[in-house]
């Protein structure tokens, strides 16, 4: 909240991919008034949220909709003008990563963000021991999962017009990495 605040300090609407049970929706629409927040989840989970929004009942807070990333086109309801993802990159195998970035580039306008929260590796080295067992944990619970380097993610972004604007350290070894469109 504390980073999101900071950079979504505009009325905006923001998308947010895997919403998962709903908590950080609500937490975001509650603390941040000025920011519409659309929850999004694979269709098969995207229910899921529904009674942490209901028990929230906040006018900022849209109803969920279904969205499968690897999809080509998107059923975005609403003008978007951010993205925020926590938790998702890891748990998408890469080629569904890679789309996610790609339909991120194309539904954001010019010098939006994209913010996506989680662990990562760097030049093929994970942060933490802690890290390093939960990525083998992920890569044996189904190979396509893990946790992605971040100069591979980095070069997706390029090629789908985002640019890493900022590299943010978080508590329990997670980073917020945070994407500008570029013209």
């Amino acid at each position: 909240l504390e980073q999101l605040s900071g950079l979504f300090a505009s009325p905006c609407t923001i998308l947010e991919i895997g919403t998962g049970t709903g908590q950080h929706a609500v937490h975001f629409a509650r603390n941040l008034p000025h920011v519409t927040w659309q929850p999004s989840d694979h269709p098969h989970n995207y229910r899921t949220c529904m009674p942490w929004l209901e028990e929230a009942d906040l006018a900022n807070l849209n109803v969920p909709i279904p969205l499968d990333v690897t999809e080509p086109q998107w059923p975005i309801p609403c003008a978007v003008h951010g993205v925020f993802s926590a938790n998702t990159a890891h748990i998408m195998s890469w080629p569904a990563v890679q789309r996610m970035f790609q339909g991120v580039a194309a539904l954001l306008p010019e010098g939006s963000l994209f913010c996506l929260y989680g662990p990562f590796q760097y030049q093929g080295q994970h942060t933490s021991a802690s890290n390093a067992n939960f990525d083998q944990h992920l890569r044996a619970r189904d190979p396509a999962m893990g946790i992605r380097d971040l100069t591979d993610v980095q070069n997706v972004a390029r090629e789908c017009g985002l640019e890493l604007d900022q590299d943010i350290a978080m508590p329990a070894n997670n980073r917020l990495t945070v994407w500008r469109r570029l013209g």
